[in-house]
């Protein structure tokens, strides 16, 4: 089983900066999982942020190119968001999702297809 613990949410201004942090506890093949980011403001579906595919191939969404990036450290075993030149539109709770590759090896991607989730760390970006 593999549990994720999210952290590093908080509060910021327009064009402020924040890293958020998740940690993979339990299975060890956590290290060559698919993971990503999501977030979900009230009102509106969740929505893939970034993700990093086994092979360390990353993709982000149009809305965060340029300003978010996704990093894991394997020694940690911990999944990184790292956000600058935050605006009022990316207000939501974020979550970090994994699952195994596919026996062909491919990964969800920005896609809602991961089976584990954490339990979400609140991003507020005010104006």
């Amino acid at each position: 089983q593999v549990q994720l613990v999210e952290s590093g949410g908080g509060s910021v201004q327009s064009g402020g900066s924040l890293r958020l942090s998740c940690a993979a506890f339990g299975y060890i093949y956590t290290l060559s999982y698919c993971k990503g980011w999501f977030r979900q403001a009230p009102g509106k579906e969740r929505e893939g942020v970034a993700a990093i595919d086994s092979d360390s191939t990353t993709a982000y969404a149009d809305s965060v190119k340029g300003r978010f990036t996704i990093s894991q450290d394997n020694a940690k075993n911990t999944l990184y968001l790292q956000m600058n030149s935050l605006k009022p539109e990316d207000t939501a709770m974020y979550y970090c999702a994994a699952i195994p590759p596919s026996y062909g090896g491919s990964c969800p991607g920005l896609v809602d297809e991961y089976n584990y989730w954490g339990q979400g760390t609140q991003v507020t970006v005010s104006s």
